[in-house]
């Protein structure tokens, strides 16, 4: 099947260049914060750590063709790319705000501009990667079928999200979210689209205590927060103090060594999902 027309902008192939021109799911300036952010907070540390964990156990294939739906700032494919350097990795975003700077992190890597709800490919990748991408679209299902179009038979695919709606904070506001996701609303929705998990699990469930007091006081405010103060609180989330943030970074880890024996944690702040398309 021959690919769809792209048009080029700014270097970078645009399957949905209207998109590209009208995004408002995430704010352009929140590209900015990430890619200075990222490698100084436990967070995104974190879950790199759990993710090329699963990475390693479930892709099996030696030279996979791996796709990263919604990549932003590249952060994900940086530790792809250094855990995995035998791999074909693409990046896609719907926004070209992002992909600038994932090119600046990762020059060698192909980076397209995308509509996630219509991928322009079909069984081409041995794995695909969304990760705390769809609580931005309205249309989450649309995504997840993309996905299964796009995946080869018996490829992997790997989902995270923000979990459990009494957790809505500044941050969610501020990033546009539609949804924080209900235990088994993604695992619901992943096998719908007609994959089959093979792994579900939550993360951030050692410090899920500290997070939902956290929550909980912000939910009082949230209403009365102008945006320049919403963004400034969901600013001080990004940078923490570093004795507090490897404090975080220690506890995290706990965390992911639970998740590498194979136990599925039962709650916590986030979720990853992994899921299987069926073989032919």
């Amino acid at each position: 099947m021959s690919e769809p027309h792209a048009e080029l902008i700014d270097g970078v192939r645009c399957f949905a260049p209207e998109l590209a021109r009208s995004r408002n799911d995430y704010p352009p300036e929140g590209f900015a914060r990430l890619f200075a952010a990222e490698a100084g907070n436990f967070w995104f540390r974190a879950r790199n750590r759990i993710l090329l964990g699963l990475f390693r156990k479930f892709v099996r294939t030696e030279r996979a063709q791996v796709l990263e739906i919604g990549c932003g700032t590249g952060f994900v494919l940086h530790g792809l790319s250094q855990a995995f350097p035998q791999w074909t990795l693409t990046g896609a975003e719907g926004s070209l705000e992002g992909l600038r700077f994932a090119r600046q992190r990762l020059a060698g890597l192909e980076f397209i501009q995308l509509d996630a709800r219509t991928l322009p490919f079909e069984s081409a990748f041995d794995a695909i990667g969304a990760f705390d991408v769809i609580e931005h679209i309205t249309e989450d299902e649309q995504v997840l079928a993309s996905a299964f179009r796009a995946l080869r038979p018996g490829g992997h695919l790997f989902v995270s999200v923000p979990q459990h709606p009494s957790l809505w904070s500044a941050n969610d506001d501020h990033a546009h979210h539609k949804r924080r996701y209900r235990r088994h609303e993604l695992d619901d929705k992943v096998t719908a689209a007609g994959f089959r998990v093979v792994r579900s699990t939550s993360f951030v469930t050692t410090l899920f205590p500290a997070m939902a007091l956290s929550r909980r006081r912000q939910r009082h405010d949230l209403k009365a927060l102008t945006q320049d103060e919403a963004l400034e609180l969901s600013t001080r989330e990004l940078t923490l103090p570093k004795p507090l943030d490897l404090a975080f970074d220690l506890a995290m880890r706990l965390d992911g060594a639970l998740i590498a024996a194979g136990l599925s944690l039962p709650f916590g702040g986030s979720r990853v999902v992994v899921a299987q398309k069926p073989a032919l």
